[in-house]
């Protein structure tokens, strides 16, 4: 069985830059890049807003950059799925394509959020070709176009309202009578003149050619006025949640109820002596690359710290 002095799970933004700073501190950290190396980053066409790329740059070459950094002070990168976990003792056991044991003193989950998507054919089809689950990540590439925001909660409306101080009109398909939203967000919402919203719809594809340019929608799905409304539009953005990826370790860490790691604090430690949570899987508020960057430096500062005491 092999022993890993430092273990870092998960390939995004704050898995890499974990995985620097734990090389450089002689960590000799192995990572596993999970289901999709680089994250959840690339689901999205260009980075422009992560400091260091004055002109942007692809998510691939982002990524591919931070791990060639991290390669470079000696982090071991390996494919590999972490299948399951054993937190119950001070060395951690787990298990990698649920074949694969390992143990190890210091483990950094970096396992990301997945964007809740509606499940319809055409969100695979356009997939980076007008398709989005953040606003603040693309909307710039939308600027003086429309586009459309799904959801009716307080992140479908803060998305709309971004959108609308860089689009001509926003959108809001909402499947309920009324916003789920704050009720200081829904004022906001009624007072920006370019977002309309869009009650009681339901979308049932996208359509272009090559990439988004409408949404057939149906109002009132299954009640006697039912009718299908077209809507043409440039982006479609879904703000209907996150699903952290932090099933694998619900028996261990405390998990919040919408399913994210709970850590200490200003802090990424959790519950569990050794064990440490980074990015998105423990992120609720911000979910963007550079805080996620962030906390995976802070992740291996306390991991380096934590072996250290021992």
């Amino acid at each position: 069985m092999e022993h890993i002095k430092c273990l870092i799970i998960g390939s995004g933004p704050a898995g890499y830059t974990a995985a620097i700073y734990a090389s450089r501190a002689n960590l000799s950290p192995v990572l596993y890049e999970g289901l999709q190396a680089g994250g959840q980053l690339m689901t999205t066409t260009e980075v422009e807003n992560f400091p260091g790329y004055p002109d942007g740059v692809e998510p691939f070459q982002m990524m591919d950059d931070m791990r060639r950094q991290a390669e470079r002070f000696g982090a071991e990168i390996r494919s590999g799925v972490v299948t399951k976990a054993d937190f119950s003792s001070p060395v951690k056991h787990v298990w990698v394509d649920d074949t694969t044991e390992l143990t190890a003193d210091a483990v950094i989950i970096a396992t990301g959020a997945s964007a809740k998507y509606l499940g319809l054919q055409s969100e695979k089809n356009y997939a980076g070709k007008g398709v989005s689950a953040c606003a603040t990540c693309d909307g710039f590439f939308y600027r003086k176009k429309t586009v459309a925001v799904v959801g009716g909660g307080d992140t479908a409306c803060e998305e709309a309202i971004y959108l609308a101080g860089l689009c001509q009109k926003v959108y809001m398909i909402v499947r309920k009578n009324y916003l789920r939203a704050s009720e200081i967000m829904q004022k906001r919402v009624e007072a920006t003149a370019n977002i309309e919203v869009l009650y009681e719809h339901n979308t049932l594809r996208l359509t272009g050619e090559g990439k988004v340019q409408g949404a057939d929608l149906v109002f009132r799905k299954g009640q006697a006025d039912e009718k299908e409304v077209h809507i043409a539009i440039d982006g479609f953005f879904l703000a209907i949640g996150h699903k952290p990826n932090s099933d694998l370790f619900r028996e261990w860490l405390d998990i919040d109820e919408t399913g994210y790691i709970v850590t200490e604090p200003d802090s990424t430690r959790t519950k569990v002596e050794g064990v440490f949570a980074a990015g998105d899987v423990a992120d609720p508020h911000f979910r963007q690359a550079i805080t996620a960057a962030a906390s995976g430096c802070k992740a291996a500062i306390e991991a380096e710290r934590y072996l250290a005491s021992k």
